[in-house]
């Protein structure tokens, strides 16, 4: 029997408050929270440096989007998307949550509870010294993420829309 999967989208913030450019996910989360618009069917969740605890907090997705600042040598402030097959296989060399999230990832697929999509938004840091601000260009890049996150998430809530069963009604395979 296959498992009757919610439609249930996760927002999924890394990163640590006290490293500037590394915590631009969570400042975008903020962002988020204060956000009227977003479908009820998203779920944010402030997943800091935490790792393998997440898994409770994750495992239902049915789409993940992750919010995080990753170090590929681009111009400070980029923001690239990595999706699917790419998303599998993250180096976990840039940062530690990096190696966190190719875990998260590793672990979901062997418990079966892979969502059905996931994609990570990431914003080339500028620096991640000690620090509790963001770097100018990455500041600058913040409405250009939230402007992505948008686009997701009302792309996978609309699909969601049409896919979802009627209430009372479940879908199994025999």
């Amino acid at each position: 029997m296959e498992r009757l999967r919610t439609h249930k989208i996760v927002v999924l913030a890394l990163g640590n408050l006290i490293r500037s450019d590394d915590a631009v996910g969570l400042f975008a989360l903020r962002e988020l929270e204060k956000d009227a618009t977003l479908p009820e069917s998203v779920t944010l969740v402030e997943g800091g440096t935490k790792g393998l605890e997440l898994l409770p907090y994750i495992c239902e997705a049915a789409r993940l989007l992750i919010l995080d600042s990753v170090d590929v040598g681009a111009q400070p402030g980029m923001i690239f998307r990595v999706e699917e097959q790419d998303l599998r296989m993250l180096p976990g060399t840039s940062s530690v949550h990096e190696l966190a999230l190719a875990d998260l990832l590793n672990a979901l697929r062997m418990m079966g509870q892979e969502p059905e999509e996931a994609v990570l938004l990431g914003v080339q840091p500028s620096t991640t010294a000690l620090g509790t601000t963001l770097s100018a260009p990455v500041q600058r890049a913040l409405p250009a993420l939230l402007d992505e996150v948008s686009i997701v998430v009302s792309r996978w809530a609309s699909m969601d829309e049409f896919s979802a069963p009627a209430a009372g009604y479940a879908l199994t395979a025999n």
